[in-house]
């Protein structure tokens, strides 16, 4: 019976924790848990716990949070454990061969991305950034290279114009969980076909850094908003403005055929606040300005804030 496994879950932000939920509902043994280290966050800096790491503990299950995996002590954690599989989802530490080899049916991945492309860190950030039209959850069994393993199953998702980072990592995790409980079934069926993946087709995914956030107006509109909707949730794009720092949350595309110097605020109304770019116009919708709370382009509008007005250069 599938639900007899013996499952270590290793994972550790919203989209993993999603998945053990499942896992948990649908009634298979977790025997412990691999999630990150609790980071310092917010103004305070205080130690946040994982969202996996949460679940772990209302459900009372063995928690393991170790720096890196390549300690023999953590080694022997793992194999003490006695997992029949692995579970991999977003965890954020690669599992050292030795560990791959624990599991009698080896360490599955759920990936969000169609393999091999967007290896790495943020597959769903940089298909939004890269213009992708099509993305969607690629299970792989685990080999000792980052994301590279044979693919077990693979659905595939729509990308909108709208999406954004948090929109399209519910959609994908929807599609995950489908999988993955597919596979653990037919792991145990013995029923799994591996294809290689092609690695003349392979991309990497780099995790999203702070800097790049930062809205470069000689870029075309239509790239802009890409990286917007690509930084919504997190870390946000940004730009200065009389040394003053401006979150962007919200934006659209405008199109304009009239050159107007990069980076000039040509209006402002209850619809937005549209700029001038290197081809085309973003129109700023929703903005968060520094220590305040996110607004709307018409609460700009009718707080009349001169340094956010037409002729203003950003």
């Amino acid at each position: 019976m599938s639900r007899s496994l013996r499952i270590i879950f290793a994972g550790t932000p919203d989209f993993s924790a999603y998945h053990l939920k499942i896992l948990l509902l649908s009634g298979y043994k977790i025997v412990g848990i691999l999630t990150q280290p609790d980071r310092p966050a917010g103004r305070g800096y205080k130690l946040v716990k994982s969202s996996v790491k949460i679940i772990a503990e209302q459900h009372q299950i063995p928690i393991f949070q170790p720096q890196s995996l390549k300690c023999i002590k953590h080694q022997n954690f793992i194999s003490n454990l006695n997992p029949d599989v692995i579970v991999v989802v977003a965890y954020g530490l690669i599992l050292p061969k030795i560990i791959l080899s624990i599991p009698k049916l080896g360490c599955i991945n759920i990936h969000a991305s169609l393999l091999p492309r967007w290896r790495g860190a943020a597959p769903i950030q940089r298909s939004l950034c890269a213009g992708d039209t099509i993305t969607g959850i690629t299970i792989i069994k685990m080999n000792e290279n980052l994301d590279a393993g044979s693919v077990i199953y693979k659905l595939i998702c729509l990308i909108t114009d709208t999406d954004t980072t948090n929109s399209l990592s519910k959609k994908l995790a929807f599609l995950g969980v489908q999988g993955m409980l597919e596979t653990l079934k037919n792991l145990v069926k013995g029923t799994v076909k591996y294809k290689i993946q092609n690695e003349d087709q392979a991309t990497y995914a780099k995790k999203l850094s702070k800097k790049e956030g930062q809205l470069n107006w000689f870029l075309p509109a239509i790239q802009l908003d890409r990286h917007i909707r690509a930084f919504n949730p997190k870390p946000v794009c940004y730009f200065y403005i009389n040394k003053k720092l401006v979150k962007v949350w919200k934006a659209n595309v405008l199109l304009s055929s009239k050159y107007i110097k990069e980076g000039t605020i040509i209006c402002v109304n209850k619809c937005g606040i549209q700029v001038a770019t290197s081809n085309g116009i973003l129109n700023i919708v929703q903005l968060q300005l520094e220590g305040k709370k996110i607004m709307s382009a018409q609460d700009v509008f009718n707080s009349r804030h001169k340094w956010l007005s037409p002729g203003c250069f950003l």
